[in-house]
């Protein structure tokens, strides 16, 4: 299924007017962080509420290597190294954690990271990082919308390809077992911390390229990109589409960026208060969680593969 959706995205670009190409990009680029997110908590069993945190140290690392001179792709290709490398780093005290605490220890990390950059002069504080180049590859400039939306679904295809191999590789049935019964797991000779490790970064790498495309393609990067709310979206989609699920987060990836776009079109209305957009997005994102959870519990993808004869 997850291979019919991204044969098909692939035909859609040239079919979209340049507003459209725009929420494709946007969904392409969710799609890689969710997918890493949905592999950490459907097989490691982790929950992390940050993930937007990674998206940021991708970008901020794609742009400030840019605009110091380095070559954008070169800068791209190190986004997603240096948010595994930060993934590890911070991973190795707060992977001990389990649960809501695991939780707000994610939470915590994006709080302090957006702290800090709002208050570096080298990152551009506040004001943010502005007049970063366009991507260019091996001397072809990425300048068009057209050309970031076959950047971003080459990046999907990358990401699902890394994320269905390693899924169905001997790690990937240590996980599985981590998921179903971590004692057993462990009891069997599986090295849990060392699994939930490597989960947590590769997840932390899918979302920092995702951050570095973005920088490229928005061409401007300010702590107020990466919102808390970005991170809930992410863990929004990958309840929706289903844990641990490919195909899963890529339709949950799909459907609420295409609630989200819908939400900010009827938010940003003449005669709607500023506030609109965020408190109608918190409210449907609330919604959404407890019908999933009441109604399908195992996501979208996994109850209707299910359900289908």
């Amino acid at each position: 299924m997850k291979w019919i959706i991204l044969v098909a995205a692939g035909v859609v670009p040239v079919l979209l007017t340049p507003g459209q190409l725009t929420v494709y990009v946007l969904l392409g680029l969710a799609a890689m962080a969710v997918v890493g997110l949905s592999l950490l908590m459907g097989y490691a069993g982790q929950v992390s509420l940050g993930q937007a945190s990674f998206t940021a140290i991708g970008a901020y690392t794609a742009g400030l290597l840019a605009v110091h001179g380095i070559p954008p792709l070169l800068g791209l290709l190190a986004a997603p190294l240096v948010a595994a490398l930060a993934a590890v780093v911070v991973g190795v005290p707060i992977l001990r954690l389990r649960g809501h605490q695991l939780a707000f220890a994610t939470l915590a990390l994006q709080l302090i990271l957006l702290s800090v950059l709002g208050g570096a002069d080298w990152a551009g504080g506040t004001i943010g990082l502005q007049g970063l180049p366009y991507l260019s590859i091996f001397g072809f400039e990425l300048n068009e919308d057209l050309e970031y939306a076959y950047l971003v679904l080459a990046g999907v295809l990358l990401t699902t390809l890394i994320t269905a191999l390693l899924v169905r590789s001997r790690v990937g049935r240590g996980l599985r077992a981590l998921a179903t019964a971590p004692v057993a797991a462990a009891a069997s000779g599986v090295p849990v911390g060392a699994y939930r490790l490597l989960v947590f970064a590769v997840s932390a790498a899918f979302a920092g390229f995702a951050g570095g495309v973005y920088a490229f393609y928005v061409g401007y990067l300010a702590p107020g990109s990466f919102p808390v709310l970005l991170s809930i979206e992410y863990v929004v989609m990958a309840v929706v589409g289903g844990l641990g699920s490919i195909s899963g987060a890529l339709f949950g990836a799909a459907l609420i960026t295409l609630v989200v776009q819908l939400l900010t079109t009827l938010a940003t209305r003449p005669g709607m208060p500023s506030y609109a957009p965020s408190v109608l997005s918190y409210a449907v994102y609330a919604v959404l969680l407890i019908v999933i959870v009441l109604f399908v519990p195992r996501g979208i993808v996994p109850t209707l593969r299910r359900r289908s004869p």
